[in-house]
């Protein structure tokens, strides 16, 4: 579908033109509800759309396609969501595009008391850090909406490793092995002058170079991960490495369920970025699980199937404190209470 007033290509379902702004006819503008504001509040097909290109990427001025309102990015934003209706659009490389999949996570932790509470909790875990809350300085705590890519990876870790349970197995055989022999030999010293000196070297020296090769097994290691990548540059110091949100509790973006003063930020982190991204810390995630798992490991190789991800907004709080000259940043989950990621502790 293209816009009658200046042409601009558009998604089936647009109810106005991203480009210019004008009514789609045939579009949804008639269906939706107006705010205050004197646009078309959201509707249930915006969340998706079959057509993806909006507006070609060198724009400044785009309309929201949900519901008219003007959008205006910010040098180097790439994920923008409309403060009106909350419909979310992308930068990619044929141009702006809707986000086919936006959801969020309800707030749960939304007090600021009851937040302090939390982040004492969580700080004052351990007899070391007892009081350490108390005797620290808040400098900052705001709660927003950040953006994340949830990116789907499915990874599979091929490796040779060293069973130790074999290895020993080999070792303590070779030992009792060579006890008999010396035994023996030592009754016959004194007749043929036979010793276990070769025999030693031999099954030593095996073992050693390789010879106990039987120990060494080939695994396989597969996981599926949900793999969470912050989509704010700003951020990306407190990017999760082993975090995982709760999605079960996920729902469709809807504005209206933000709270007043809880601002909803966009992002600079392309998808195309963020799936390369979700690769490399799968990559670490996988090398340290099997490490864990198995010792030794003499060979080790990983392949990952990417999907498209989802645009996920989590609410968060962010904590700053001063403990005698040094910084301590907490990030937590609003929606589960649990810590995201921590620096300084």
């Amino acid at each position: 579908m293209f816009c009658m007033k200046c042409g601009a290509k558009l998604p089936d379902d647009a109810s106005f033109c991203m480009k210019c702004g004008a009514p789609v006819s045939g579009g949804l503008s008639g269906s939706g509800q107006v705010g205050t504001a004197g646009f078309a509040g959201p509707t249930a097909s915006s969340a998706s759309s079959s057509e993806k290109v909006f507006a070609p990427s060198g724009v400044t001025q785009l309309k929201c396609p949900s519901c008219g309102a003007p959008i205006v990015p910010k040098f180097g934003e790439m994920v923008i969501t409309c403060e009106y209706c909350g419909s979310s659009i992308t930068l990619a490389n044929e141009g702006w595009k809707n986000i086919e999949k936006h959801t969020m996570l309800p707030l749960k932790l939304a007090d600021k008391d009851q937040a302090v509470a939390r982040i004492r909790s969580l700080m004052d875990r351990g007899f070391l850090k007892r009081h350490l809350e108390e005797t620290s300085t808040q400098e900052e705590l705001t709660l927003s909406y950040v953006p994340y890519w949830i990116i789907p990876v499915s990874a599979r870790t091929n490796m040779v490793a060293t069973d130790v349970a074999v290895e020993a197995g080999t070792i303590a055989t070779t030992a009792a092995l060579l006890g008999v022999m010396g035994g023996m030999g030592g009754g016959r010293r004194g007749g043929m002058g036979f010793g276990t000196g070769v025999l030693e070297g031999t099954l030593i020296g095996g073992m050693v170079g390789g010879g106990g090769g039987g120990a060494k097994r080939s695994y396989t290691l597969d996981c599926n991960y949900n793999f969470p990548v912050v989509a704010l540059k700003a951020l990306t110091q407190y990017q999760p490495k082993e975090y995982e949100f709760k999605l079960d509790e996920r729902v469709l973006f809807d504005v209206s369920k933000i709270p007043k003063g809880v601002k909803v930020l966009n992002g600079d982190v392309s998808e195309d970025a963020a799936k390369y991204q979700a690769k490399t810390y799968v990559d670490q995630l996988q090398s340290q699980k099997a490490h864990e798992q198995h010792h030794m490991i003499q060979q080790i190789n990983t392949e990952e199937d990417i999907a498209d991800g989802e645009l996920l907004h989590a609410p968060v709080w962010f904590a700053r404190y001063d403990h005698k000259g040094k910084k301590i940043v907490l990030v937590i989950d609003a929606n589960s209470g649990d810590a995201i990621n921590s620096i300084g502790l």
